[in-house]
């Protein structure tokens, strides 16, 4: 698609995503997120009632609210694009991505019953064929149009995980029930009233978002929120599989024992064990052929996203570190107490960005996001440390400083040795340690179980199990 497209017409592609996103989390009220916790919670309680109540309320609220959602983008998609192109260009465009709002809301309803109930393979499944067969059908959009097929391709993307979403979620057994619109208005009471916390907190990250992508094409213009665009997406990728992968079915197992604070923390020190031993090899080989994997991903007109996606790398490590404490809050209810945390950090990053993009140019954008995870890092340990007691386990300690070592290393040897040996010597740093972390892991959690988490990898990224 990039090849396709360019950098403006990616850039144009994460301006798009940011503001459907935005509305997504405004009109979507969180309940994707608080219908994992209600249904995860009944499933652990075996209540089949609860279970069939929540998901009956739950499909019928996300299709009300879908429907408000892709009203507001269309009625107001004139101003929405002064503001954010500060013309009305794309006005049309945002009419027609306006489609993209019902479908991802409605989407997201679907598919929280299938993780709430645990469902993870399907989960995987979701992923992959609906974006498969979204990007196969869209690029002969893309390429008789260009650019003025961009959003008719986001619309045949997002049909395509409503689809597949919907295809998984009748499969899930749920007991059918008749119940009256009184019954169901206090049910969704319940889901909108945990559901706006995680809204609000959702809504605060895809509006910094929003902001710094305005803030880079007002400031650079369309191709440099095309390169910043295409250096986040590739920081992402990797670590967002697992994290994806992980978070399917650690959230759930959390909330279950989330009054326990012993074995609540053994879970999440666990959990941030694993994650960080799974995500170390690909984060260092990402830092080290930076390059390479844009020219691979996209093109070589997006060379200069390596000097943003190095420093987004270093963030990307810390995010993978803090991830796991912050469904502490989530698991406990503790909406308030996120809520703010999500607040502190979303300014901390605007403020960086505002700064490092004065003084370094758009780097500066990959500098503010390892700024904003040194201090997402330090305030979320603050918060679940006096909360439950919790602290980092000793082999978490132990991995940190190694790792901390090889990331240094090889963070300034691509730096200031670029070209071969820096790539050489991030290689080799790359392999020693990719191979500690497979001996550590296999140590920690045993042959078949590393097998398992390797096996859901695959089925994430599409790959063969043999």
């Amino acid at each position: 698609m990039a090849l396709l497209l360019g950098p403006s017409g990616v850039g144009l592609i994460g301006i798009y995503n940011s503001v459907t996103d935005l509305i997504v989390q405004l009109a979507g009220m969180g309940i994707g997120t608080s219908g994992v916790r209600q249904i995860a919670e009944s499933t652990g309680s075996k209540d089949d009632l609860q279970i069939a109540k929540t998901t009956l309320t739950l499909r019928r609220t996300s299709i009300f609210l879908g429907a408000i959602g892709m009203i507001l983008l269309f009625v107001f998609r004139y101003p929405i694009c002064r503001i954010t192109f500060g013309n009305t260009e794309h006005t049309t465009s945002l009419g027609i991505l306006s489609v993209t709002l019902f479908f991802g809301i409605v989407s997201s309803g679907q598919t929280a019953l299938i993780q709430g109930i645990r469902r993870i393979g399907d989960l995987a499944r979701i992923n992959i064929f609906g974006s498969f067969f979204g990007v196969l059908f869209s690029i002969p959009i893309v390429y008789v149009w260009g650019e003025r097929g961009i959003a008719p391709f986001l619309v045949i993307v997002s049909g395509m995980g409503i689809l597949t979403s919907w295809w998984y979620a009748r499969k899930i057994s749920i007991a059918k029930i008749s119940i009256s619109w009184k019954e169901m208005a206090l049910e969704a009471r319940t889901l909108l009233g945990l559901g706006l916390v995680f809204m609000a907190s959702s809504l605060m990250t895809m509006s910094t978002i929003y902001c710094i992508r305005v803030i880079v094409l007002r400031q650079l213009g369309l191709d440099a929120a095309g390169l910043f665009q295409a250096s986040s997406a590739i920081a992402s990728l990797y670590v967002g599989f697992i994290l994806s992968a992980m978070g399917a079915d650690f959230y759930p197992r959390l909330t279950a024992v989330a009054s326990d604070n012993v074995a609540c923390n053994r879970m999440v020190n666990e959990q941030a064990e694993v994650s960080l031993l799974l995500a170390i090899p690909g984060i260092l080989a990402t830092l080290s052929f930076a390059p390479y994997v844009i020219q691979i991903f996209y093109s070589a007109r997006f060379s200069p996203a390596m000097d943003i996606l190095r420093w987004e790398i270093l963030g990307i490590l810390l995010r993978v570190a803090s991830w796991p404490l912050s469904f502490i809050l989530l698991a406990k209810g503790k909406g308030k107490i996120f809520f703010y945390a999500e607040l502190s950090s979303n300014m901390v990053n605007i403020s960086l960005v505002f700064i490092f993009l004065h003084y370094f140019g758009l780097p500066g954008t990959g500098m503010a996001f390892f700024g904003l995870y040194i201090f997402y890092l330090i305030l979320i340990y603050s918060i679940v440390h006096k909360l439950s007691g919790f602290t980092w386990s000793a082999s978490i300690r132990r991995l940190s400083m190694i790792t901390f070592a090889g990331v240094i290393i090889v963070f300034l040897s691509v730096t200031l040795l670029p070209g071969l040996r820096g790539t050489l010597i991030g290689a080799v740093v790359t392999f020693i340690l990719g191979l500690y972390c497979l001996n550590t892991l296999h140590k920690a959690v045993g042959k078949e179980k590393t097998q398992e988490l390797i096996s859901r990898l695959k089925s994430k990224l599409h790959l063969p199990t043999q």
